[in-house]
C-alpha cells in the first residue's frame, strides 16, 4: 500500500530526530575532552617546567617587590617529579636528579624547611615556597660582620638593589627575642652572625652535650632519633655517638632586605633537595595597599597602580 505524502513526512521527521539530537551530544563530549587534555597539559607544564609565583613579603626588596608576579624555571637545576599532588599539600612518591649547581647569588625558590625548632611540618605548612638569594653552598663558611656578608673569609659582593638599615647591632649583643639560629646561641644577631659552616654530604660533625641543642633538630630532620642519656652522653638511634655524618647537601639563604628578612639566620639550613627552581622574569607587577599595609613602600603612591616598568624584567 502506497504511503501518503503526510506519512512520509512524519517518517522523515522521526528518523531525522536522533541525528539532530546526536550532534550536540558529540560536540559536548568533544568540548569536555578538549578541556580535560588542556588541563592535563597545563598541570604538566606547572609541575615540571614553569610555575607562577607571587612575592608576598618585602624580604627581597628592592630586587623583588610585594605584588611582583614572576615565572620560576623548574628545570634550572635539574629535573624533579611533583612532590605534592597538584594544588594540594598531599605528599606523593617523587623522584629527581640535579644537572646544574645552585650558585652563590642565585635567586632561588625553595620549599620552606620549617622554623629552627620544627622537626616536621604540619599539613598546612607543607608545600610553602620561599624566595631568597643563595648566599652559601654546601661546605661554605658564612659570617656576617657589621651587616657585610663574608663567604669563606672573603667579602661577598652585595646585590645591587639590597637594602641595609642605618642601625647595626653590636657584636655579642643577642638578637631581640632570642629567635636566632642555631638553638642555644645567645651571642649572634642578624648584623653580626657566625661564622657557621654549611653542612655538606658526608661531613662528620662532632656531637656532645655542649652542641646537642644546635644539632638536635637537624639530625631528626635527616630521619634519626637523638637524645641525651642519664650522664649527658648523646645517643643517636639509641646508640652512643660522638660524631654524626651528614646525609644531604644544604644551602644558606638570605633576603636582600637584610634587616627585614626571615631567612637562614633565623631558621637555619635549606636542604638542596627542597629547591624548586630559579626566578625567571616578572610577568606582572602591581601595588595594592590593602593587601600589603606593612610591606608597602612609603616611596610609592599609596593607591593601587600597575608597575609597568617592572613587567618583563629578569630576576637577578
Amino acid at each position: 500500500m502506497a504511503k501518503t505524502l503526510e506519512e512520509l513526512r512524519k517518517e522523515g521527521a522521526s528518523t531525522s530526530e536522533p541525528k539532530k539530537n546526536g550532534k550536540p551530544k558529540k560536540k559536548k563530549d568533544g568540548f569536555w575532552r578538549s578541556l580535560f587534555f588542556a588541563a592535563l597539559i597545563a598541570i604538566g607544564i606547572r609541575s615540571f617546567f614553569i610555575e607562577a609565583f607571587r612575592i608576598p613579603t618585602g624580604s627581597m626588596k628592592n630586587s623583588l617587590l610585594v605584588g611582583d608576579y614572576l615565572f620560576v624555571n623548574k628545570l634550572a637545576y635539574g629535573f624533579k617529579s611533583p612532590k605534592y599532588l597538584p594544588f594540594t599539600n598531599w605528599k606523593i612518591p617523587h623522584f629527581g636528579f640535579n644537572t646544574f649547581d645552585v650558585k652563590r647569588g642565585d635567586v632561588v625558590v625553595f620549599e620552606f624547611p620549617g622554623n629552627k625548632e620544627q622537626v616536621t611540618l604540619s599539613k598546612d605548612e607543607r608545600n610553602v615556597n620561599y624566595i631568597k638569594r643563595c648566599i652559601g653552598t654546601p661546605g661554605d663558611t658564612i659570617e656576617v660582620r657589621n651587616k657585610q656578608v663574608y663567604v669563606n673569609g672573603a667579602a661577598m659582593k652585595n646585590p645591587e638593589m639590597m637594602i641595609l638599615g642605618p642601625d647595626t647591632m653590636p657584636k655579642g649583643h643577642p638578637e631581640p627575642g632570642g629567635n636566632i639560629f642555631p638553638a642555644g646561641n645567645h651571642t649572634w644577631n642578624r648584623d653580626n652572625y657566625g661564622p657557621i659552616r654549611i653542612p655538606k654530604k658526608d661531613d662528620v660533625i662532632p656531637i656532645d652535650q655542649n652542641n646537642y641543642d644546635a644539632w638536635n633538630v637537624f639530625i631528626q630532620r635527616e630521619g634519626h632519633g637523638i637524645k641525651q642519656g642519664d650522664h649527658g652522653e648523646v645517643l643517636i638511634d639509641n646508640k652512643p655517638a660522638k660524631t654524626y655524618t651528614v646525609e644531604r647537601d644544604y644551602l644558606w639563604m638570605m633576603g636582600d632586605n637584610r634587616d627585614n628578612s626571615l631567612d637562614s639566620r633565623y631558621w637555619g639550613f635549606a636542604p638542596l633537595e627542597n629547591v624548586v627552581g630559579s626566578g625567571l622574569f616578572i610577568y606582572w607587577s602591581m601595588f595594592n595597599p590593602p593587601y600589603a599595609p606593612a610591606e608597602g613602600d612609603p616611596d610609592e603612591v599609596q593607591k593601587f597602580h600597575i608597575r609597568w616598568e617592572r613587567i618583563l624584567n629578569g630576576v637577578h
